[in-house]
């Protein structure tokens, strides 16, 4: 029997974990994402979307999933870090089948400058854009995106809300092995800036902490929608999660509606059409 290497076992485990690995599996889930801009696409537009700008792309794991749905589908990722683009490159783009690398464009750039083609859809995602903590400066990124759409493209958003976002708080995920750590840190109900951190805890009781870090500002649905209006966008939707009869948990479906529950906690999608 090969015995483990004492010096090898003795590293915690936090200093082997890659981080963006981890944030992949706890955060994300791009294949419901797709899925979901994709088919409210269709539907709003009676055609099936092709090209796709990830703002704030990170690893471009959601530009990589959408290059994989359909042949001809293109995606341009937009970002500030270099870093996470090179580390999304080696690790999600490189691997792709085929020719589908070739079909995502990774940029290091400023999503209020950047010149991409005009593309179907636009996504900004992981409540990134809540980095614009002013009206003036999030209307200007909305009107700069709205004009980087084709003529009947459509900008997808995330939110999250309830009056659990407010609070000074930590959640923990269990995953089968580390548990990743929500944290709000910091919450001005008077400017409503924010300040967030995701912490992973590994079994061996290693921790990364603030793995990554968030400066925000904490938006209500109605400022968001009113900006997107004032930003000229022509209708502006908010798809809200049905809930599961049986579980009473969310089913996973985004329906849009004017009526949103007064749930303690919510994550839905806003579509903003040109």
């Amino acid at each position: 029997m090969r015995r483990n290497d004492p010096l090898t076992a003795r590293i915690p485990q936090a200093d082997k974990a890659d981080r963006h690995i981890l944030y992949q599996r706890a955060v994300q889930c791009v294949e419901s994402e797709i899925d979901m801009v994709d088919e409210t696409f269709r539907k709003l537009r009676g055609r099936d979307a092709k090209t796709l700008r990830e703002d704030f792309c990170g690893t471009a794991n959601t530009s990589c999933e959408w290059v994989q749905r359909r042949e001809g589908n293109r995606a341009w990722g937009v970002d500030l870090d270099q870093g996470v683009l090179n580390w999304g490159k080696t690790h999600n783009v490189d691997p792709l089948k085929g020719d589908a690398a070739q079909h995502v464009i990774l940029l290091h750039d400023d999503v209020l400058t950047v010149a991409t083609p005009p593309v179907d859809m636009v996504l900004a995602m992981n409540f990134s854009y809540w980095i614009f903590q002013t009206r003036e400066l999030l209307r200007a990124y909305f009107s700069r995106i709205r004009d980087c759409l084709v003529d009947d493209g459509i900008l997808f958003l995330d939110f999250y809300g309830g009056y659990e976002s407010m609070r000074e708080m930590k959640e923990e995920t269990d995953h089968d092995d580390f548990i990743y750590v929500w944290d709000q840190a910091s919450y001005n109900p008077i400017s409503g800036a924010m300040s967030c951190h995701i912490h992973f805890k590994f079994p061996d009781r290693s921790q990364i902490k603030q793995a990554f870090s968030y400066d925000w500002r904490l938006w209500t649905l109605p400022e968001i929608r009113e900006l997107l209006s004032e930003a000229g966008f022509s209708q502006v939707l908010v798809h809200w999660e049905g809930t599961d009869e049986k579980s009473g948990e969310g089913d996973g479906i985004f329906t849009a509606t004017e009526q949103g529950d007064a749930d303690a906690a919510f994550i839905c999608y806003i579509s903003a059409e040109k």
